[in-house]
């Protein structure tokens, strides 16, 4: 499967609040990183950090009151760049609506690298200080 098939599946199915398919597809190797503005820099290094560390111990499914609309996908060759909406509620009841963009790097069929662009100043405003800037 091309990179842009298999980031059109993955996406599909975290649309549908399955995230399985994104760790399925993830080298076990894979950098993922928040690009930064001021605050909410980090690098989540191997699958297994991303999993644990990044989305909570998730390996099934996206929260139950959480999903994603994808809005485009644009690959070149090995890299894939995917424009998204997040739209959750947290346990508090309080939204988080946040609007990303991903550069995924494949390699051998498998994400190597995820740069997320996202609006910090809404992760700030709703999560406070991010503590590892």
């Amino acid at each position: 499967m091309d990179p842009k098939e298999r980031a059109h599946e993955v996406m599909g199915a975290m649309s549908q609040g399955r995230v399985a398919p994104l760790f399925e597809a993830m080298a076990e190797d894979v950098t993922w990183r928040w690009m930064r503005v001021n605050q909410w820099s980090r690098a989540f290094e191997g699958k297994q950090a991303v999993v644990d560390k990044l989305f909570g111990g998730a390996t099934q499914t996206l929260g139950p009151s959480s999903s994603i609309e994808v809005h485009c996908i644009h690959a070149d060759g090995d890299c894939v760049v995917v424009e998204h909406s997040g739209r959750n509620e947290l346990p508090d009841g309080r939204r988080y609506d946040n609007n990303c963009c991903w550069v995924l790097r494949f390699q051998d069929g498998l994400i190597q690298e995820v740069r997320e662009y996202m609006d910090t100043r809404l992760a700030t405003e709703t999560f406070g200080a991010d503590e590892s800037a």
